[in-house]
């Protein structure tokens, strides 16, 4: 057995039955090829990697057959190597990681010198889809020409994962960023064109300079949404409260601290559907101290209701679904109190938790309608599989 296939499908099954050949050129980032290729395997992938003579400085061909189970194309041969694996169609994504500003120039001019760009001329005239993580010099990738051929590609279908500029470089994107692109753009594409916003994390709502009033969410349901909706093809965007998990760089986000913070970014909702697992205060502090009041000074609280922010949501989107957090309720009481959410805000659905029996990566959910009730408990994944089955039969 070849070391590869000890990690197929390893973490998932989204990439079984799907071939993916990588593209690798000269920039000192392909050392980062042989962590992204093993990713992928695990979720399922074939990965056959291309190599340029540049990056062959760089990565040695022995350890990418190692990384990926296949002996890496460095040439083209008699085998016509660019036609069986795009023409043929035997592949289903090209993807180019990481990329020169020589590279992209060249495959936006129609230049075959290399086996990558040989295979992206094949593979864009035969319709197979491509995907190129650049990498380079911030001021390469400012460069009018670079600018230029890079819009060019986007005109012709081609998709930009990254990079991310640090002021000096355009770093390549992530393992976990590509990965995330790959299921997107071989995804059933149900969300194609449809943009999604999913609002998380906990509100805090100030009592003086330094201390809040805030709650346990961690905010991980929304990220874990947001990352679902965004590899099945939509176009996500994340509002995010307080939180307590990573967020991923992919996926655009704006941050709110309160909720009048939140109220005024409502107006800003033009999206197909909202998804609202953020856990938000009904109180705040009536006056809110500038500075920090002395810890040995006792103090009290007079409370202030703040405003409910799903009817809000509502006027701007059609299809909203909310989360109602409850403890202690047998399973028909919560089913009643999310009922009676939904009625009241005209929602398209609530999600009920049961917070006494919710775990780091897991829920116990209902997805309660006007006319059902729909045990979706599982890992946070699953669950949210299950919200975004909901959105596909609604949009």
């Amino acid at each position: 057995m070849h070391p590869s296939e000890e990690i197929y499908c390893e973490k998932s099954t989204k990439l079984r039955g799907k071939t993916v050949v990588m593209g690798i050129t000269g920039s000192i980032a392909a050392v980062e090829c042989f962590g992204t290729i093993r990713e992928l395997i695990r979720h399922g992938a074939e990965v056959y990697p291309v190599l340029t003579r540049e990056a062959a400085k760089l990565v040695t061909p022995d350890a990418l057959e190692f990384a990926s189970g296949h002996r890496p194309v460095t040439d083209l041969t008699g085998r016509t190597e660019h036609i069986t694996m795009m023409a043929a169609r035997s592949a289903d994504l090209l993807l180019i990681y990481p990329a020169t500003a020589n590279t992209i120039s060249k495959i936006a001019n129609g230049i075959d010198d290399t086996p990558v760009t040989s295979m992206a001329t094949v593979a864009i005239g035969t319709g197979i889809p491509v995907a190129i993580a650049p990498a380079m010099h911030e001021s390469m990738i400012r460069n009018p020409a670079v600018e230029d051929n890079i819009e060019r590609l986007r005109k012709w279908g081609v998709s930009f994962i990254g990079p991310h500029s640090d002021g000096v470089r355009s770093k390549v994107a992530s393992k976990e960023e590509v990965v995330a692109w790959t299921f997107k753009i071989l995804s059933r594409n149900f969300f194609h064109g449809k943009r999604l916003l999913i609002i998380g994390g906990r509100s805090e709502e100030p009592i003086d300079s330094m201390r809040i009033i805030t709650n346990r969410s961690t905010g991980m349901m929304a990220v874990e949404v947001a990352k679902r909706a965004f590899e099945r093809g939509a176009d996500v965007e994340l509002w995010m409260g307080g939180c307590s998990v990573p967020l991923p760089d992919y996926i655009p986000t704006k941050r709110f601290e309160t909720v009048a913070d939140l109220v005024e970014m409502v107006r800003g909702i033009d999206h197909d559907a909202v998804i609202v697992p953020a856990a938000l205060a009904d109180f705040a502090p009536h006056d809110v101290t500038v500075g920090k009041i002395p810890s040995d000074q006792g103090f009290g609280l007079d409370l202030d209701p703040v405003p409910k922010v799903l009817p809000l949501i509502r006027t701007r989107c059609d299809v909203v679904i909310g989360f109602k957090a409850e403890s202690g309720l047998t399973r028909q009481e919560l089913v009643e109190k999310a009922r009676s959410r939904l009625e009241m805000y005209n929602l398209a659905a609530v999600v009920a938790n049961d917070i006494d029996v919710v775990g780091r990566t897991s829920s116990s959910a209902t997805l309660v309608t006007r006319t059902d009730a729909k045990d979706i408990s599982g890992t946070k994944a699953e669950v949210s599989d299950a919200i975004l089955d909901y959105c596909v039969k609604k949009l």
